[in-house]
């Protein structure tokens, strides 16, 4: 076979491949028309793109989430309900000029059902929750890495059966931002969908505030957390958030997380739910 005839097999294919292949682009929406906006932010067609959690675009009807309600986060988290967090951290923290509500007002911009799925109530349920999650895992926005993270050799968390998202040599995997992402599996992912390098850069959770809550609530997202609160109460989320606690394997740490939960739900003027252990 000539190299002309070669050259022209190999263009039809390529130009087959372009019509059964669906676009797919890693960002959170903002898809070209006629592409569906998937669960995690990524843009393409058919049902792993418009089926369930599909959240722009042409979603398939039956699979789409509910619509999202009038609530503005920003009147809910409040300079002064922010700072009452931030504040009980000590002036030595590192997140004490780090973390900001402006980093997070700028970060929920990316995903905009969250807080606003359900009822009122529900979406301050689910910012008290997720605000007591980030309390307890930062201590008051204290910590932007986890704690003996850059020295303990045992903290590079990086899991070698999870051969799509590769560690990188002399990388570290361990927790950071306001929920600790932690892993490869975790940072590979969450960089495709926000926009970082996950895995030759993880330290960028630790080095731009608006990244680090940016992962905190695609994770959230991810693990359908807020689904978890409406349906099975804030327990669940603590399964889902860091289930290792549960079933007596830190019961204080389960505790704090629904005292903070409790109080935020309070200064919210809202009722809890149930089912507040995990």
């Amino acid at each position: 076979m000539d190299r002309k005839a070669l050259t022209g097999i190999l263009v039809a294919c390529f130009a087959v491949l372009a019509l059964v292949v669906p676009h797919v682009t890693a960002q959170n929406c903002g898809c070209a028309a006629g592409l569906c906006c998937s669960r995690y932010g990524y843009c393409g067609t058919g049902r792993d793109y418009c089926g369930p959690g599909c959240q722009a675009g042409p979603c398939d009807p039956a699979a789409a989430p509910p619509a999202t309600n009038a609530v503005v986060v920003g009147n809910i988290v409040t300079d002064a309900f922010f700072n009452a967090i931030l504040n009980q951290a000590p002036a030595s923290c590192a997140g004490k000029s780090f973390y900001s509500r402006k980093a997070f007002l700028d970060a929920i911009s990316s995903f905009p059902r969250f807080g606003r799925v359900g009822s009122v109530d529900d979406s301050k349920r689910e910012i008290a929750a997720f605000f007591a999650h980030v309390t307890h895992e930062t201590g008051h926005f204290c910590y932007i890495e986890e704690i003996d993270g850059r020295t303990d050799p045992k903290k590079i968390y990086c899991d070698p059966n999870v051969p799509q998202y590769p560690c990188k040599p002399g990388k570290r995997y361990f927790g950071r931002g306001p929920l600790q992402i932690s892993w490869n599996y975790n940072y590979g992912p969450a960089g495709q969908s926000i926009g970082f390098d996950g895995l030759n850069a993880p330290e960028t959770v630790a080095n731009n505030p608006i990244v680090a809550f940016k992962t905190g609530l695609w994770f959230w997202r991810t693990n359908d957390v807020q689904s978890k609160l409406s349906g099975q109460g804030f327990g669940a989320t603590i399964r889902a958030i860091n289930g290792i606690e549960c079933n007596g394997g830190n019961p204080g740490a389960v505790q704090a997380r629904v005292t903070y939960y409790n109080n935020y739900c309070r200064q919210f003027g809202v009722a809890p739910g149930g089912n507040l252990n995990c």
